[in-house]
């Protein structure tokens, strides 16, 4: 594009974005035809002059989420725009991963659900009948050992509630001390007859734990931040339905693993439909561990980690510009 012309372009984006001029006004205020206005518009936001953001907190950021699928093999993304709180990253990325389950086609007949604070959320912010039928199982143990007493059960019912259906909960601590213990209670016909309802779910809803003192496991009372200290040695870049993980999605600790009472990694990577509910910048490293180990099927995220995630994965000459920009760019007015 020549210099007189690049300038043209600059001048009727200005007008079209910031004056809010139709092309035919334009073309008359430069003397150009409403067809070369057009023109001149598509090249700007070819050669990047133009930076398109819809600011508004339930908006998506969708060449992300195209970006995701297509360099992880993701059936879905949803990707949300990063608030300027931080106070506020969690309640937005629940309430779009609420949203999603709504809109979500078909139904699930039987959501297996995990537990802690961003679970809880995203049950908050369901819609009362979002779903009609449905069945709800617990997939890990989540019985605690502490104050929060509850939390782990109350979570799956309130998800069920709304979804006018029924709830199987799994009555068993996250993690024991002793091997044999758990495999007793596994053994038990109740338990084992949760454990194989989750493993039937059509459908699973996650979030991933830090690797770190503010883990739900710590504050639950099954691990010290000594042991999780352990972990992040041999590792662990955080947990996935309370089984702790490095950055390959591989189990840390197998020991600890094999006292882990609930829906095994391998029944992830199989399942046809697998929603994970990552962000925040402390958990970008297991958000890539889950995305690039198959753990997902489809992943809610916020845009800093979504870009995160993509940065890691871009060749060192595409670095130039974010995955965003890039893609915005190719798009026609």
């Amino acid at each position: 594009m020549i210099e007189s012309d690049e300038l043209l372009a600059v001048r009727a984006a200005e007008l079209y974005y910031d004056e809010t001029k139709t092309q035919d006004e334009i073309g008359a205020l430069l003397g150009i035809t409403r067809w070369k206005v057009g023109r001149l518009l598509a090249q700007a936001r070819e050669l990047g002059y133009i930076r398109i953001e819809i600011v508004h907190p339930r908006a998506r950021r969708l060449p992300l989420e195209r970006a995701l699928r297509e360099r992880f093999g993701l059936a879905d993304a949803v990707v949300v725009p990063s608030p300027s709180d931080s106070a506020d990253l969690h309640e937005r990325v629940a309430r779009a991963a609420a949203d999603y389950l709504g809109a979500m086609r078909p139904v699930p007949r039987t959501l297996g659900v995990s537990w802690g604070r961003t679970l809880r959320d995203i049950a908050d912010h369901l819609s009362d009948g979002w779903a009609t039928g449905l069945s709800v199982v617990q997939i890990n143990g989540g019985v605690s050992l502490n104050q929060r007493v509850g939390t782990a059960a109350a979570t799956a019912a309130r998800i069920a509630e709304k979804g006018r259906g029924d709830v199987t909960l799994l009555p068993s601590p996250a993690i024991f001390e002793r091997l044999e213990t758990k495999l007793s209670i596994e053994s038990d016909r109740t338990v084992a007859e949760v454990l194989r309802t989750a493993a039937a779910a059509d459908t699973y809803l996650y979030g991933a734990g830090v690797a770190g003192p503010d883990s739900a496991l710590v504050h639950s009372g099954y691990l010290t931040a000594a042991d999780v200290d352990v972990l992040v040695a041999r590792g662990a870049v955080g947990d996935v339905v309370g089984r702790y993980i490095d950055a390959e999605g591989m189990i840390v600790d197998p020991t600890l693993d094999e006292r882990t009472v609930g829906l095994g990694l391998e029944a992830l990577r199989r399942a046809g439909r697998s929603i994970a509910v990552i962000a925040g910048a402390q958990k970008h490293a297991v958000a890539r561990a889950v995305v690039s180990s198959g753990l997902c099927t489809v992943l809610v995220t916020d845009e800093a980690t979504a870009t995160a995630l993509l940065a890691d994965h871009e060749p060192s000459s595409a670095k130039q510009h974010t995955p965003e920009q890039e893609l915005l760019g190719r798009n026609a007015p």
